[in-house]
């Protein structure tokens, strides 16, 4: 997924992604180990994907902070 179509999610959404990929990134570890894994590139993808989502929820942490401290002046 990319980080635009990311951004137009709510942070619930996000949240959600982030575990279901954690799952998938447990599964395809698990699949390393036993040998059963057919494309060790989609382990990489998974974890940049999982990156993606945990960049575009700290820039949505930062512009809440940005709009608190803005708005106390």
């Amino acid at each position: 997924m990319k980080a635009s179509q990311m951004r137009d999610m709510s942070r619930e959404d996000l949240v959600l992604e982030e575990a279901a990929l954690r799952g998938q990134l447990f599964k395809l570890r698990f699949q390393t180990a036993t040998g059963q894994l057919e494309s060790a590139s989609h382990v990489r993808a998974v974890r940049k994907d999982i990156a993606r989502v945990k960049t575009v929820l700290r820039g949505m942490e930062l512009a809440e902070e940005a709009k608190k401290q803005g708005a106390g002046k």
